[in-house]
């Protein structure tokens, strides 16, 4: 028990010591200051899976799924049974779409490890200049994906660790941007019955910078003097962090024979926003349907982020447990999202 105690301690100190990294950069209050827009790899901050999207992202202290790769790597450690495997869609808004998948595979007192890929798209659009306004017969689209590996292990029957290590590559037409970046998470179930207390941070990397041949063009630097009119050059791009995020999570779940309730929720602190705040809610029956809502965001000024909901239904046969949810999020003026997935655990 004293161990548990420490190595939890230790473990959120550390994450929550990351903060400062936040304000990196300035010197002014970081609280007056709204940093919107100033981050790349922005597809990373889609949340995964519909069970979490519908408890309105506040995750970090449920995390007990493959989801977990994505919000809390420390819950890895914790799925029941061999392992899991799942893929998530979801049309994302301005016709994207984002999807999810991942498996996992417990190895016993060694530890789990986890496989995942996340993809985003945007549909194809005609290459327009000033001189082809109606297009040059080619066409654009943008892509990024993460893909990551994780590492999860329980170091007590009360504390679990867990590590993401991931590549991510931003594309948009012949220009690339890659970088590398991991997410760290704690989980701690208290002495406290059915109370879970979580913490992460996600996507600490190195910056990311567009590069490629659509970069290059010929310059005259000097016209009209001497005998050189094109000069190979080169346009300089500006690098971008990646969304930093550090999430600390509180969960209490109450359940008996043939009904449970959890009701979560998460705080906030990102490096390209305020602060905020999500809960969620989850019910379930007989551990085969659950209903489930949230609110997103709570505390963030000028957000279109709100309600959230959605329902679930674990199917058991022999040898394998089939999961099918769905997730709905209102995004206010921007309409709302749809997230479906279909999970296997064997």
């Amino acid at each position: 028990m004293n161990r548990s105690y420490f190595l939890s301690v230790i473990c959120i100190l550390l994450l929550l010591w990351g903060t400062p990294i936040f304000a990196q950069g300035s010197s002014q209050d970081v609280s007056s200051i709204n940093r919107v827009g100033t981050t790349a790899a922005q597809f990373l901050k889609i949340g995964a899976g519909p069970r979490a999207i519908a408890m309105g992202g506040a995750y970090t202290a449920v995390a007990n799924d493959i989801y977990s790769v994505y919000w809390n790597p420390a819950g890895l450690s914790r799925i029941v049974g061999v392992g899991e495997a799942v893929f998530n869609h979801a049309e994302w808004l301005a016709d994207t779409d984002y999807d999810f998948a991942a498996f996992s595979l417990n190895m016993g007192s060694v530890g789990a490890i986890g496989f995942s890929v996340i993809s985003f798209r945007t549909p194809e659009e005609p290459v327009r200049t000033v001189a082809n306004p109606e297009g040059t017969g080619q066409v654009w689209n943008a892509n990024s994906f993460a893909l990551g590996v994780t590492y999860a292990r329980n170091l007590t029957d009360r504390f679990s660790i867990g590590a993401t290590g991931k590549f991510v590559q931003e594309s948009i037409f012949n220009l690339n941007a890659r970088g590398g970046a991991f997410d760290l998470g704690v989980l701690f179930n208290t002495p406290l019955k059915g109370l879970t207390l979580g913490a992460s941070i996600s996507n600490f990397g190195n910056k990311l910078q567009l590069e490629g041949r659509d970069l290059f063009f010929n310059e005259d630097p000097l016209p009209d003097v001497g005998p050189v009119d094109e000069v190979p050059a080169e346009y300089r791009t500006e690098s971008f962090e990646m969304p930093l995020n550090l999430k600390f999570g509180l969960a209490w779940t109450v359940r008996n024979e043939t009904a449970s309730i959890i009701a979560t929720v998460d705080g906030s602190q990102p490096n390209d926003n305020e602060e905020s705040f999500s809960a969620g809610v989850e019910m379930g029956l007989a551990d085969a349907v659950f209903v489930r809502g949230g609110f997103k965001g709570y505390t963030l000024n000028e957000s279109e982020t709100g309600a959230t909901f959605g329902v679930g239904i674990n199917y058991n046969t022999v040898g394998a447990d089939f999961k099918f949810d769905f997730g709905w999020a209102d995004y206010g003026r921007l309409s709302n999202v749809q997230f479906v997935s279909l999970a296997i655990k064997y």
